[in-house]
């Protein structure tokens, strides 16, 4: 029972920062770094590695978040352009292999 009230606060936390951290980022019109918005969201659902092995090139990024966003995801189109932009570069085809993200 712990345990789950635990993990109860826990979820609550996360998704009321989530939230507040986008009311911020669009009140004031700034948008957080890309890769902290990678960090931040995708972290969510998935281990860094999804990214990590994936190695492909914007377009391709784009359209793995567009599914993404169709699965129920929150992102703005400027906000998956950034993704996919600093995925690309970071993660992309040509690359070197990068160690696994501290959470």
């Amino acid at each position: 029972m712990r345990l789950l009230l635990l993990f109860g606060f826990a979820f609550t936390g996360l998704v009321s920062t989530s939230a507040m951290a986008q009311t911020a980022s669009t009140e004031t019109g700034a948008m957080p770094h890309a890769k902290e918005l990678v960090v931040g969201k995708c972290l969510q659902c998935h281990a860094d590695a999804i990214w990590r092995d994936q190695r492909q090139d914007a377009k391709a990024w784009e359209a793995t978040l567009y599914r993404m966003l169709a699965r129920g995801s929150v992102w703005t189109g400027d906000e998956i352009k950034s993704m996919a932009s600093y995925l690309a570069q970071d993660f992309g085809p040509n690359s070197p292999k990068s160690a696994p993200v501290n959470r």
